[in-house]
């Protein structure tokens, strides 16, 4: 029987990585601790976690690169892949247009948002803005278009589609433009049920993507695949980006536990399992679901009176503030969420019903 936890004590959904590493990475840190390599990649670890991965994703050529952290991930692959009068394509609510602090303008590139479906690029939207785009008379003297962003999960927890996927790499072999998705969270858009991406599909239909390391069990770290070709210097690139560990055994050796034995996978699949029961929890209690997420992230509306009674008690992220004192909130489960957190967040909403 899972222990209940103490009174006075905050539960945290904030986000997915609020604690550290799984205890296997932690157990192999300390167990290489005092192993000799050399530096900046050119090590056993690394080398053992690129080969995993490009068996995972079925490209045994692909280039694979470790990075530390996401937003430094979007910022160094998409300023290698655009020419400087090229920009981005991206949802609205894409993570490089809205919480990254303008790292891909600072790089030089605008970002090009597209109105988005619950954080997701339609492939007919994109096409349609392109078409018009190429046939405007005044197109050399705008931001050209040069690749395609998306995040998968994206940032309302939905998930494309294989068909979708599909149909967004038709548009962009039509225009020559590279898919990029962004995989901070991938791990959980994976491990979401029968039916959606594998990650065979994505390295299929995508240029380059990142596997997500810190989100999903890693102290940090991101892993940028190209499955067919690396932009020309990208390592340079990654250098002049601040992106190059000295001691970079410390990814490949994350990232070689998490591709070991399934874990990756694995201690996702644990990270949904408590977001539907957390979304049990919720609707049991009275709070509506903003909308239906299959992922790790899910999207309730507290009222007034549920957000008084957890305040001090419950942290979680608020998605958006109503007149009326009700808010839509933002809960997380990781791979770390106990099955006590949600009991103890049960608790906490059967005193709102009983009040």
């Amino acid at each position: 029987m899972p222990q209940e936890r103490g009174d006075g004590q905050m539960l945290y959904f904030n986000c997915d990585y609020m604690e550290g590493a799984h205890p296997k990475i932690l157990e192999r840190l300390c167990a290489t601790n005092l192993k000799q390599t050399f530096g900046y990649g050119e090590d056993p670890y690394c080398e053992s976690a690129k080969k995993k991965i490009r068996r995972a994703c079925g490209f045994p050529e692909a280039a694979v690169y470790f990075l530390v952290g996401g937003t430094q991930t979007n910022a160094t692959i998409i300023k290698s892949m655009l020419r400087p009068y090229e920009g981005v394509i991206a949802a609205e609510s894409g993570h490089i247009n809205v919480h990254e602090a303008g790292a891909v303008e600072t790089g030089g590139h605008k970002v090009l948002a597209l109105p988005a479906s619950l954080g997701k690029l339609d492939a007919e939207t994109v096409r349609c803005y392109l078409e018009g785009f190429f046939r405007d008379p005044s197109a050399g003297h705008m931001v050209q278009p040069g690749m395609v962003y998306i995040s998968h999960p994206t940032e309302y927890g939905t998930l494309y589609s294989p068909q979708e996927l599909k149909a967004l790499r038709e548009v962009c072999t039509r225009y020559g433009l590279p898919l990029y998705l962004d995989g901070a969270r991938l791990g959980y858009g994976l491990a979401a049920g029968e039916g959606v991406l594998t990650l065979e599909q994505i390295a299929e239909c995508c240029d380059a993507f990142y596997i997500g390391g810190t989100k999903v069990g890693a102290l940090f770290g991101e892993a940028a695949v190209f499955p067919r070709t690396a932009p020309k210097g990208f390592f340079t690139l990654m250098k002049q980006q601040g992106a190059v560990l000295a001691k970079g055994r410390l990814l490949g050796l994350q990232f070689d536990t998490l591709f070991t034995d399934g874990l990756y996978l694995r201690i996702s699949g644990h990270a949904i399992e408590m977001a539907m029961r957390l979304k049990e929890i919720l609707t049991a209690s009275g709070c509506p679901l903003w909308l239906d997420s299959p992922t790790n992230q899910q999207f309730a509306v507290l009222d007034k009176c549920v957000r008084e009674a957890l305040a001090g008690k419950v942290s979680y992220e608020v998605w958006e503030e109503r007149e009326d004192g009700s808010a839509v909130a933002r809960f997380a489960t990781s791979w770390a969420t106990k099955e006590e957190d949600l009991l103890a967040l049960e608790r906490e909403l059967s005193f709102v019903r009983r009040a």
